[in-house]
């Protein structure tokens, strides 16, 4: 079947290849979907979901028991004491919002320890001038760069001695970086320093594209709140959109009064009969996640044996389901993702070019033929026309699909190659 697509021989003969070397790599994966497999069914099991949780509400929202028992349930997966999960968030990047606003007030100090954060928080913070910034409220921002992919403990002990800072964020995946995306290992180590430091600065962890990719979450290692998008992990390629935040109890009243109003807070929110889909991604979210991660395993492996320099390698240790290829060409960038659209369900006769997008400094290239707009966990790649020229693979509703996007993807690369 594979031959339907055309490809050299030498390329399907690394497929096999990969396919047999990376036995153990994919085993593991197997062994940690088991895992939040059981993780996700006790958590249904525990807050009784029955199919009376499936109802919708309209209007104001009032007694959506589906809602209330749909937040006990992800609390319980994320290792936090409370959650708010709501499709009136439109994004990560929303929910990020919400929860700045929420927690920071005129004069406090956002401080990002991982550089700057993903491109969409620029008019957010106030790195662009937008008039609804936080800098425009009087929130100062600051940051400190990673050093070699680690955490400037130095730098960070210093700042956190000098000065009283309110917030820090650490955002777990690379965004359009080159830096490495923080294992859960690394987070538990900078939270429990910065706690010795001073145990009342809040950590706010963005956790797009890593939950589930191992057993633990950021709030089981310490952190006080955790983001993410349902279009991404826990949405399990079933979710049509939503965001969730996660962590303390108190911090998540705060948030859910930014979300709506002041008094009404979580007690108000239609579900417009969302539950079934939120609660059915999320029970196929640990299989969903495990063929991502089988998807860009692959794509390491391939790509690395075809001389591209990829991060992370296929046997590295992973934080979250996206892949980078850095190929130091446009050409071939835009080509690649061309490839992978080709290979997608939905618009696939469509030609992705780079072009302009709300948020983002550079021209971006995004191939995603996906049933969910925008939706990250099934099959996509997309990065900015800027040097070094890396794409961003993440996502794959299973791992027959991802392989075939992957392999297309390849043959319209070497096409460049063969030039």
């Amino acid at each position: 079947m594979i031959n339907q697509l055309n490809i050299d021989d030498k390329i399907i003969s690394l497929c096999q290849k990969a396919e047999i070397d990376l036995k153990n790599e994919f085993s593991n994966i197997d062994n940690l979907c088991e895992k939040n497999s059981l993780k996700v069914l006790k958590a249904f099991h525990d807050n009784c979901v029955s199919e009376s949780h499936f109802n919708s509400t309209s209007g104001y929202g009032y007694n959506d028991i589906g809602r209330d028992t749909i937040e006990k349930v992800f609390a319980q997966i994320l290792g936090c004491e409370d959650a708010i999960v709501r499709n009136q968030f439109i994004s990560g990047s929303h929910a990020l919002t919400v929860a700045l606003f929420a927690f920071l007030r005129p004069g406090d100090i956002m401080l990002s320890i991982t550089g700057k954060p993903y491109d969409t928080l620029d008019e957010v913070i106030g790195l662009k001038g937008n008039p609804s910034s936080l800098k425009s409220f009087g929130i100062k921002y600051e940051q400190i760069d990673l050093i070699d992919d680690e955490f400037d403990y130095d730098n960070i002990k210093k700042t956190l001695t000098s000065k009283k800072i309110k917030l820090i964020e650490i955002q777990r995946s690379k965004g359009y970086s080159t830096r490495k995306s923080i294992t859960i290992e690394k987070l538990g180590k900078v939270i429990d320093f910065i706690k010795k430091i001073d145990q009342n600065v809040i950590i706010m962890i963005d956790n797009c594209y890593c939950e589930l990719v191992n057993e633990k979450e950021p709030c089981q290692v310490g952190a006080d709140v955790v983001v993410g998008s349902l279009i991404k992990n826990l949405g399990g390629g079933i979710a049509p959109n939503g965001a969730y935040i996660a962590g303390r109890s108190d911090l998540i009243n705060l948030a859910a009064e930014r979300l709506t109003l002041p008094g009404e807070g979580r007690e108000v929110g239609p579900t417009l009969g969302i539950n079934k889909q939120l609660l059915q991604g999320l029970y196929l979210a640990p299989s969903v996640v495990a063929s991502s991660l089988k998807v860009a395993i692959l794509t390491s492996y391939l790509l690395e044996k075809l001389g591209y320099r990829v991060e992370p390698r296929y046997n590295d240790p992973r934080a979250d389901i996206v892949q980078n290829i850095i190929f130091n060409d446009p050409n071939k960038l835009i080509k690649y993702c061309q490839g992978i659209q080709e290979y997608s369900a939905i618009d696939s006769f469509v030609v992705p070019q780079p072009s302009a997008m709300p948020g983002y400094s550079d021209e971006i290239i995004m191939a995603s033929g996906s049933f969910i707009q925008g939706s990250s966990i099934e099959l996509s790649c997309d990065g900015p026309i800027r040097p070094p020229y890396i794409a961003y693979q993440q996502g794959s509703l299973t791992y027959q699909y991802g392989k075939l996007g992957v392999l297309n993807a390849i043959k319209r690369l070497l096409e460049v190659d063969n030039k």
